[in-house]
C-alpha cells in the first residue's frame, strides 16, 4: 500500500507564498503520477495540479495555473506544490495524491492512494 504524507501547510497573509511537500512510501514503482486536491469549507474536493513521473508533463486547473507549479523528485519519491499569489480563495486542506491507473487527470476516483491533507489558510 503506498503511504503519502504531506508537509508545508500553515496560515499565510493573502500575496504570499507556500511550498507543500509531499512524500510516498511502500510499492511506488507502479505510480505513474503524483498530484493534488483541495477542498475548502463546505465544497467539494477539487483537482489543483498532477504531474507524471514518466514525463514529468504537468497540468493545472483554470484557478491556479500562473500562481502554482508542481515538481516532482522521483528520486526522494516526492511531489512538491509551490504556491504563490496566494488569496483567501485558495484556504482549503490540500491532499496529496497518487494513482497507478489512468482516466482524467481532473477526476478524483482515479487516484487510489491520498494522503491524510495539509492545512492552508490564506488571510485577507
Amino acid at each position: 500500500q503506498v503511504q503519502l504524507v504531506e508537509s508545508g501547510g500553515g496560515l499565510v497573509q493573502g500575496g504570499g507564498s507556500l511550498r507543500l511537500s509531499c512524500e510516498a512510501s511502500g510499492p511506488t514503482s507502479d505510480v505513474n503520477a503524483m498530484g493534488w486536491f483541495r477542498q475548502a469549507p463546505g465544497e467539494e474536493r477539487d483537482f489543483v495540479a498532477v504531474i507524471s513521473r514518466r514525463n514529468f508533463i504537468t497540468w493545472y486547473s483554470d484557478s491556479v495555473r500562473g500562481r502554482f507549479t508542481v515538481s516532482s523528485d522521483n528520486a526522494k519519491n516526492t511531489v512538491y506544490l509551490q504556491m504563490n499569489t496566494l488569496n483567501p480563495e485558495d484556504t482549503a486542506v490540500y491532499y496529496c495524491v497518487a494513482r497507478t491507473g489512468y482516466g482524467l487527470w481532473s477526476d478524483l476516483k482515479t487516484y487510489a492512494y491520498w494522503g491524510q491533507g495539509t492545512r492552508v489558510t490564506v488571510s485577507s
